[in-house]
């Protein structure tokens, strides 16, 4: 098969858990006789370039840097993205597989694969589900998960909200008539924008049901996510779920508990992208609120790409301050991700979000390392409280203080009893295995 994976951005230019998971499935795709080639916008070029990664074809196609209003939504074509849809014509592929969706990569590429002669696929990494969370978490107000069903009154005001507008006065906008605020969106600045919201909502819905009436399957990385999915309207025939799985080989496991025990201090880590939706300074907050004398060492590892990865790192290291318990180190390459997890004593996932995975959390768990975290999205599925590791409501960072403290207190009777009882890992192979039967469908 000619297969074409489509995602919103990709090596060198960046590599988080969306870029190792196309990045696995192109390589395994290729290595069982498939012709691949990944296909990415770039927003910092103006011009088309082609290159490999990893011995698979690169191509990336120039967009705005910064897109009008209606290109970020979707609600118009995006400038560039024609050289995608010639590059489709001339590529030809039997299967275009959708990566979740962003500026440059969306319905109408989806579309323009469909005239290409593509079966398609879309699996969505994100929070989003496609088009069901405009806020983009799954947590609704920011702060409690969300049911997942979208409704245009509590959606809207749930947006309003994340703009900055008063839980109160959120609410209030929102149940604004329909006619009424149709009238408002037009009036000029933030105050239009602001009774646009309830629009757009319904827009999001129209662009989903779209999404769902051109794609031949839609994949999610959870079992959540696919419930979700199917209570807002989609065919469950459409639906699909395929969980993450490990995109390295199953490294060795590191000695158990019994040959070797767990010792202070204690190790641990966040491992992962620095983005305030991942939840890293409530861990910090919650590490620094521990007494001084409490035995363990932390460190968070990930990349910084971007100026605003950077405030993050700069918000962290303020909130750390003197606390030498606790260190920001530089990132490491996916392949040295293993090692690094192995000499940990437990990881810390304290997202903010509904995601698929984290896929770290499975390479923590395939080296013998126990995880703590949030208890939402695929980690909830994951990890079972007080069984394999601990779960605490997204954003209660008093929670996870309690939870680090008491495996300091009690390491044997927590990180030790855990390590006993971890879950098998899932492999990448069983992922590319899972989509092969997908793609021939």
């Amino acid at each position: 098969m000619r297969i074409v994976q489509g995602v919103g951005w990709y090596y060198p230019d960046s590599w988080g858990g969306t870029e190792v998971y196309v990045a696995a499935l192109a390589h395994r795709l290729h290595a069982a006789g498939h012709e691949v080639a990944v296909a990415a916008p770039d927003p910092s070029q103006r011009h088309e370039r082609r290159y490999e990664h990893d011995g698979i074809p690169v191509y990336r196609y120039p967009i705005p840097a910064s897109p009008t209003r209606a290109e970020a939504q979707g609600s118009t074509f995006v400038r560039g993205a024609e050289r995608f849809h010639r590059w489709l014509e001339a590529f030809r592929p039997d299967v275009a597989h959708f990566h979740t969706f962003v500026t440059g990569l969306g319905l109408a590429e989806v579309d323009a694969a469909r005239r290409a002669g593509a079966r398609v696929i879309a699996t969505t990494h994100a929070a989003t589900l496609g088009f069901i969370c405009a806020r983009g978490t799954m947590m609704r107000w920011g702060t409690e998960p969300c049911d997942g069903l979208t409704e245009e009154r509590k959606c809207a005001a749930c947006m309003l909200q994340h703009r900055g507008a008063p839980r109160g006065a959120a609410a209030l906008v929102a149940r604004t008539p329909r006619r009424a605020a149709d009238l408002l969106r037009r009036l000029p600045g933030r105050l239009g924008a602001t009774f646009a919201l309830p629009a757009f909502v319904r827009d999001q819905q129209a662009r989903q049901r779209r999404l769902l009436a051109s794609v031949d399957r839609f994949v999610l990385l959870t079992e959540w996510a696919g419930r979700t999915v199917i209570a807002n309207g989609a065919p469950p025939a459409k639906v699909a779920v395929n969980r993450l799985g490990i995109a390295t080989r199953l490294p060795a496991p590191k000695p158990g508990p019994d040959a070797r025990p767990t010792t202070l201090p204690l190790r641990l880590a966040y491992v992962g992208r620095f983005d305030p939706i991942k939840g890293i300074d409530g861990l910090v907050r919650a590490l620094t609120s521990l007494p001084a004398d409490l035995q363990f060492r932390a460190e968070l590892v990930g990349p910084v790409f971007t100026t605003g990865e950077q405030r993050v790192v700069d918000d962290l290291r303020a909130l750390i301050g003197r606390d030498a318990r606790i260190t920001i180190g530089a990132a490491i390459p996916h392949a040295g991700v293993p090692k690094l997890l192995a000499d940990l004593d437990v990881l810390c996932c304290p997202s903010l979000v509904a995601e698929g995975g984290p896929t770290v959390a499975i390479e923590a768990h395939a080296v013998g390392t126990p995880v703590i975290g949030s208890r939402i999205g695929g980690l909830a599925e994951l990890v079972t409280d007080g069984f394999n590791g601990r779960l605490v409501v997204p954003g209660d960072w008093r929670a996870l203080a309690e939870v680090i403290r008491a495996m300091v207190v009690d390491p044997r009777g927590t990180v030790d009893a855990w390590r006993r009882v971890l879950p098998p890992a899932r492999t990448f192979d069983d992922v590319t295995r899972d989509y092969l039967a997908l793609y021939s469908a």
